[in-house]
């Protein structure tokens, strides 16, 4: 987690009572290239659909919001990002020499 560019105020952890994580999203910004990454995100399959990582997401993109990100990318196409108000404004293809 110490590296360049990383800012440690992005990371969105979610803890239960117990203080165990159960949820996380990490959120990447450079302001210079006007966006931000909203990678990875996980939450422990005991603790899913309580809307946990729902909050840890849109948690993490109000911060870069205020730092004045004005979008954030998802590199996935789960039904999760769907259900919470994300929707695809883009897609690309890869391609590969053979």
């Amino acid at each position: 987690m110490i590296r360049p560019n990383v800012d440690l105020n992005l990371k969105v952890a979610v803890v239960n009572s117990e203080g165990n994580f159960v949820s996380y999203c990490g959120m990447w910004y450079e302001p210079k290239a006007g966006f931000a990454v909203i990678e990875p995100v996980a939450t422990d399959p005991a603790y899913r659909k309580l809307g946990l990582g729902k909050c840890a997401v849109l948690e993490g993109i109000r911060r870069v919001n205020l730092l004045g990100a004005k979008k954030a990318i998802v590199g996935s196409s789960q039904q999760f990002y769907y259900s919470i108000g994300l929707y695809p404004f883009s897609t690309s293809t890869m391609w590969r020499k053979r």
